[in-house]
């Protein structure tokens, strides 16, 4: 996902229930490097759930920070 893509409310939610940790980081305006580190250190600014090797952020979680 690219960081430059602008994020509307509607769009953030016809991501359905999940998102991946990059289209999070993007809405939240942090980069793909900086989104991973956060996730592994448990700093992202909303829950994160380690799935394998992947990382999977709930939408409702991403709204709520929004105030959505």
């Amino acid at each position: 996902m690219s960081t430059d893509r602008t994020w509307t409310v509607q769009a953030v939610r016809n991501l359905g229930l999940t998102t991946d940790i990059e289209t999070a980081g993007s809405i939240l305006g942090i980069g793909r490097s900086k989104a991973y580190a956060l996730a592994k250190s448990g700093e992202f600014p909303v829950r994160v759930v380690r799935v394998g090797r992947s990382y999977i952020v709930p939408v409702a979680a991403l709204l709520e920070l929004l105030g959505v």
